[in-house]
């Protein structure tokens, strides 16, 4: 029976997630598996890969072939480095110390490459979360700085409509009419003018005159 290592996929629509499995190569993709070798999820920052090396190496050295996509996640995570030390190991190259001395420096090399991406998007997301920050400070800011600014200029219109008001005030009372004693005080010199103005009344004839005519 021919064996292939290879992903199943899981997860809903968009977010998707795989186990890695050793399944009859003419079962159908999301179908009944031998074995679940580990999973890989992708929806991470890296992505998660957790692998049961020894059980893909046993399938492997039973003729379990995987797949491309398989095949790079058993080289990221040394099922396929092992494979090829037990290799060696069965054609008497190597001793069984030398296979776990050369298999665990290999893995203590790729912890800390690991490691090390994470210390770095670790930065990056400090760093961006940083920079959002000032930028939604500097958006406050702003907010405030108009905020205040409307407020000047909305006192500004207040003070030069109460001004104007003042102002207007003002001239009224220059242009109203003089008061009653003002009035009073021009009463006598006005009858005076006029009187002087007037044409003479005619005299009235007398009872002589009367009786003359």
């Amino acid at each position: 029976m021919p064996v292939k290592i290879r992903l199943q996929r899981h997860g809903k629509k968009g977010k998707p997630f795989y186990w890695i499995v050793a399944a009859d190569a003419r079962s159908k993709r999301d179908g009944k598996f031998l074995e679940k070798l580990g999973i890989y999820n992708p929806n991470t920052n890296p992505a998660t890969i957790e692998l049961d090396v020894d059980g893909a190496v046993k399938w492997l050295g039973n003729g379990a072939q995987p797949s491309d996509t398989a095949k790079r996640l058993l080289s990221y995570k040394g099922a396929l480095l092992k494979h090829h030390l037990l290799g060696g190991l069965r054609k008497g190259a190597l001793t069984d110390e030398q296979v776990e001395e050369k298999f665990n420096a290999w893995v203590a090399e790729k912890d800390a490459a690991i490691a090390a991406k994470i210390s770095g998007l670790t930065k990056e997301q400090e760093a961006e979360k940083s920079k959002a920050m000032a930028a939604e400070k500097a958006v406050n800011e702003k907010r405030v700085a108009d905020a205040q600014a409307l407020e000047a200029e909305a006192a500004a219109e207040v003070a030069a409509a109460e001004a104007a008001e003042v102002a207007a005030i003002e001239a009224a009372a220059e242009e109203a009419p003089a008061t009653e004693e003002e009035v009073a005080q021009e009463a006598p010199a006005a009858e005076e003018e006029v009187a002087q103005e007037a044409p003479a009344a005619e005299e009235a004839p007398t009872a002589e005159e009367t009786k003359e005519a």
